[in-house]
């Protein structure tokens, strides 16, 4: 009973010094974006705001889909967006297909050059009123990731703390390191190619058709306009994306995969 007696002694001694500076406050959740991929919205809490989101992965590991579906989900939300693209590889037939909304996206293109895309970053940041930003450097090779100096990512760490922006990197290896709040593993786990078929479906094949039987990825070409080929991702009917959560260890909840939409016809 002394003790219950003297704690409350020194707790109002504590409150008339020094206020309430010693209570215990509610921790607020972190507020986030949503990818609009619902197995990573169900098993993450999104993307932060305020923090940087790094995203990293090889060729064909559905970078380029989660980007294009979180810029999708932010435009909904009415976000204003801005893609810093730095191997202008960004595609608009796709993005409209996913649902982004172009009246709320600023695109900046930097032709293959990472001090541009740096600073156009850098001055998006600065300058805010943005509700996402995204750096696109998955197609610099691994070994300029590597020689990013890493002043970069903690100027603009710095500069979205205590803001509603959300900062996504997209890169081949992970090098944003200590400074991503979150950090995304993205592999291709199996590809699925529909319209590679045999061109006699029923196997029923003459000795002459069977020495000259090949597979074929599209049915026929005539469907196409002269020396307008479709691009890969048209080929592909569904792809199986793993992805493995690297940082926070706390927020962890073991595997995620999801199947990447087809895009095009």
């Amino acid at each position: 009973m002394s003790l219950a007696v003297a704690k409350q002694e020194i707790e109002s001694v504590l409150a008339t010094r020094f206020g309430n500076a010693f209570e215990r406050r509610e921790r607020r959740p972190a507020e986030t974006l949503p990818t609009g991929i619902a197995e990573i919205d169900n098993a993450l809490p999104g993307l932060p705001r305020g923090a940087i989101t790094e995203i990293h992965g090889a060729a064909s590991s559905g970078r380029t889909t989660l980007l294009v579906s979180s810029l999708a989900a932010a435009t909904l939300q009415e976000e204003t967006c801005a893609l810093v693209d730095g191997g202008d590889t960004f595609d608009l037939s796709c993005a409209a297909m996913a649902g982004v909304s172009f009246d709320r996206l600023l695109w900046i293109r930097c032709r293959h050059s990472l001090e541009n895309a740096f600073k156009a970053v850098d001055l998006l940041l600065h300058g805010g009123g943005f509700g996402l930003v995204a750096l696109n450097l998955s197609e610099a090779p691994p070994r300029a990731a590597r020689r990013i100096v890493s002043s970069w990512w903690f100027r603009f760490r710095h500069a979205i703390e205590n803001t509603q922006t959300t900062l996504i990197v997209l890169t081949p290896i992970a090098c944003v390191r200590s400074c991503a709040a979150l950090a995304l593993e993205l592999k291709n786990e199996t590809t699925e190619w529909p319209n590679t078929v045999s061109k006699n479906p029923d196997n029923n094949f003459t000795e002459r058709e069977r020495k000259t039987a090949h597979l074929s990825v599209v049915a026929t070409p005539s469907s196409f306009a002269p020396n307008h080929w479709p691009a890969h991702s048209h080929f592909i009917g569904q792809v199986r994306i793993g992805v493995n959560q690297q940082r926070p260890a706390q927020w962890s909840p073991g595997p995620i995969s999801f199947i990447a939409p087809r895009v095009g016809p």
